[in-house]
């Protein structure tokens, strides 16, 4: 409720209702007289958002349409309290921006990339889980001759070099490793 003894912007003296027509050039003048100087100062208050800025000038003037009892053009310029309610739908705008979470566009809503992500992270974690277990029963030698060239990238050489054999042992090696592998794959239901 207002408070009759506290203005809130200039008062008109107690008439009767304006005509809706009086009603209707009254705002269209206030619209011409200080919608473009409003409008400035509204877009460099909110950082050159052209949109918000429209926004908020016509937030303004429905305000000012809503209080047509209580403004009277013939005391002074209106401009003042219009800037000053322009003002305070602003600061109110940013202060509930702060409060509230910021807003998520609609697109982002209509992809689901967490649940697909989350799935093939699933489906990597368990077939890491299932080969390091097959590895396991590989003897040492053939492990360590499918670590060095599957999974470190050496060639047949360069892992005889590292592990101390003859090449021609560590593709041996290789053939019975992944074959045991192999084995020890499906008995595990995957299939390499």
């Amino acid at each position: 409720m207002v408070d009759p003894a506290r203005p809130t912007g200039p008062r008109r003296a107690a008439t009767p209702a304006a005509s809706p027509a009086a009603e209707d050039r009254l705002m269209r003048a206030l619209y011409r007289e200080h919608a473009g100087p409003l409008y400035g100062m509204v877009l460099h208050l909110v950082g050159g958002d052209r949109q918000r800025a429209e926004d908020v000038v016509q937030e303004t003037l429905v305000r000012a349409w809503r209080h047509l009892d209580r403004l009277d053009p013939d005391r002074g310029s209106l401009r003042p309290w219009l800037a000053t309610v322009a003002r305070r739908i602003v600061v109110d705008g940013r202060r509930s921006a702060r409060a509230r979470p910021r807003e998520v566009p609609e697109s982002a809503l209509d992809r689901r990339p967490d649940a697909v992500a989350a799935e093939d992270e699933l489906d990597r974690a368990l077939r890491l889980m299932t080969l390091t277990d097959a590895l396991g029963s590989l003897s040492a030698a053939h492990r360590a001759a499918i670590t060095e060239t599957y999974l470190r990238g050496r060639t047949a050489t360069e892992a005889a070099a590292v592990l101390g054999v003859p090449p021609g042992t560590v593709r041996s090696r290789l053939h019975y490793a992944l074959r045991t592998l192999r084995l020890a794959l499906e008995e595990r239901g995957a299939t390499p």
